[in-house]
């Protein structure tokens, strides 16, 4: 088992971001697009714990939200196209993009937790 002590706060959010375990970087932490393993195959880290909830959500509106605004406007301003081709446009664009981050955006939030020790969290050994 990794050592917690060992483990860097920015270590483990960035292997939360890699949708990996924030003890040991090895275990995955999804089985399946969002939801949570019970343990870390590698390290045995309980995961029960976590409570994203929506904090992911409210991330991913923020950051796509400050992406595809600024674009849609940008677009308008410069070419004015019919109000079709900004549907057509921006509404699968903004769906992908949100789908693409909500797996990392749930990684980094549990690693947040874990390395504040919240929710049952522990690092002691």
């Amino acid at each position: 088992m990794t050592n917690p002590f060992e483990t860097s706060t920015s270590t483990a959010l960035l292997r939360g971001l890699s949708c990996r375990c924030p003890n040991c970087g090895k275990g995955k932490l999804f089985k399946r697009f969002t939801t949570i393993n019970d343990a870390c195959s590698a390290c045995g880290l309980d995961f029960t714990h976590h409570r994203a909830d929506d904090a992911p959500p409210y991330i991913i509106i923020v950051i796509v939200g400050h992406i595809i605004v600024p674009l849609a406007l940008i677009v308008e301003k410069m070419f004015q196209p019919n109000l079709a081709i900004h549907f057509a446009l921006w509404m699968p664009l903004a769906i992908i993009s949100a789908l693409l981050l909500l797996p990392p955006i749930k990684g980094f939030v549990i690693a947040i937790q874990w390395a504040n020790e919240m929710h049952g969290f522990s690092r002691k050994l």
